[in-house]
């Protein structure tokens, strides 16, 4: 098979984010972004509210310009082109359809006031090529065929009122697709209808991208729209991408547990890896496919509760042995909490069973995907204010006697999250901050905080 050129590699590529930073005041909401996204792919901005994903989109769309960095399209810099002159169109949320015109007009808008090549005429004095209008004609051909791939046939005549959510967020992408843009970006369409809505227009989301074969960027804090629909995901967390790759990719191989917890449902762990394609946790050692980590390293397991079998008790297969806490009918199956050596899991069953049911647990080795841990200890600059204090995040702490420190000085204040207690009330803590994220790890849970005026604080409380 021939090897494409260099050329061909470029047009392959449609959007370019290079080393973007967004920046309001102090906040920095993006953080040195760099995706690529080809030519006709559907891809999901994912992550929770917050991220900067719809701020990421925004840039994209001309909307607002990085502090840093570089946008490209099509390979031209688009980076400070206002919104009208980039070939995209953007649908939004609120649809923002106007009231006064019907279903036709909302669609023809764009049209009527675009201009495009007139091949009829030689070129002007200046070497330009002359432009004219699209007729009434090209207009009305257009508009039909693009109320047909949204399925809204004989709908031209409509008021936009009288029309369903449903109908107006397919008008409101009719409008913005009939100009045959390069890149459609979605800021979450889909967000204003029922569950019931927002299922059907999922599949005729993927069906129109497949029919019109244009590049969609499409934003959503909703796991399911985006493994439905997409060819890639980014996973975003903190205006970082923490995650890119395809829907069974980021579900079946997460990089991290944040992308392990925000997919789907997990059971996430921490543990031990032994050696190479072995890992213990929970109490017990199992065989993995997992290897390249260092030996005794501790890691992050997820294993998914589909992939964790409940047998009896005496069933030789088993690996954990446990007792059924909670069992909860979700109508295709069962979901079961299943409490073992003080660890808890969830597992997803269609037999029938008990709570305080004695059971045995049952794990293939390609169901456990081990991950690194993105944090394993606490660090900070500080600086020793006396024989008995270090202050570090704005507070000052009290430490034993350190013979080899001088009285003054700079320092690294480093300890283990499990040494850090969260308490209540503010004025009985040298510092405060706000929980940014929570992550049960089975046996406790890991508790991002931030604090103000510094970076963020990790810690593990066993206690929360």
């Amino acid at each position: 098979m021939a090897k494409k050129s260099v050329t061909q590699e470029r047009k392959e590529t449609i959007i370019e984010i290079k080393n973007v930073i967004k920046k309001f005041g102090d906040v920095t909401i993006l953080d040195d972004i760099n995706l690529s996204i080809k030519r006709g792919d559907f891809v999901t901005l994912l992550g929770p509210s917050g991220c900067g994903k719809t701020t990421l989109l925004r840039l994209i769309a001309g909307f607002d310009v990085p502090t840093d960095g570089a946008i490209l399209i099509g390979g031209s810099d688009v980076t400070m082109l206002p919104p009208h002159k980039r070939p995209v169109n953007t649908v939004f949320q609120k649809y923002a359809l106007f009231p006064h015109l019907n279903v036709f007009g909302n669609i023809a808008f764009g049209l009527k006031l675009a201009r495009i090549p007139d091949t009829s005429k030689s070129l002007n004095k200046k070497g330009q090529a002359p432009t004219r209008k699209w007729t009434k004609s090209e207009i009305k051909e257009k508009v039909e065929k693009a109320l047909a791939l949204v399925g809204l046939e004989g709908y031209g005549h409509r008021d936009t009122n009288s029309l369903s959510g449903g109908q107006q967020q397919r008008v409101a992408i009719a409008r913005a697709i009939v100009c045959e843009p390069k890149v459609l970006l979605l800021d979450e369409p889909l967000g204003a209808l029922d569950l019931k809505m927002r299922k059907e227009m999922q599949i005729e989301l993927a069906s129109m991208h497949k029919n019109l074969g244009i590049t969609f960027v499409y934003v959503t804090h909703d796991q399911e729209e985006a493994l439905t629909m997409s060819d890639k995901i980014a996973v975003m967390r903190d205006g970082v991408i923490q995650q890119l790759g395809t829907p069974k990719q980021i579900y079946d191989e997460p990089q991290n547990a944040f992308v392990a917890d925000f997919i789907g449902e997990s059971n996430i762990l921490s543990g031990t890896m032994i050696k190479d394609f072995m890992i213990e946790f929970a109490g017990a050692k199992f065989t993995c496919e997992d290897k390249g980590f260092g030996k005794g390293e501790k890691v992050d397991i997820v294993v998914r509760p589909e992939d964790i079998y409940l047998m009896d008790p005496d069933n030789p297969k088993g690996m954990l042995k446990g007792e059924i806490v909670s069992v909860i009918f979700k109508g295709t199956y069962y979901e079961i909490e299943v409490e073992c050596e003080g660890y808890q899991f969830t597992v997803q069953d269609t037999a029938v069973w008990e709570k305080g049911d004695k059971v045995t647990m049952y794990i293939r080795p390609h169901d456990i995907h081990v991950m690194k841990k993105a944090k394993t200890i606490n660090s900070f600059d500080g600086i020793i204010k006396g024989a008995d204090s270090v202050q570090f995040l704005g507070g000052n702490f009290e430490i034993p006697e350190q013979t080899d420190f001088e009285a003054v000085g700079e320092v690294t204040a480093k300890f283990e999250f499990d040494k850090v207690e969260l308490v209540d009330d503010p004025d009985d803590a040298p510092i405060s901050g706000k929980v940014t994220d929570t992550l049960y790890k089975g046996s406790y849970y890991h508790v991002q905080v931030y604090v103000e005026d510094a970076d963020d604080f990790t810690l593990l409380n066993t206690n929360v």
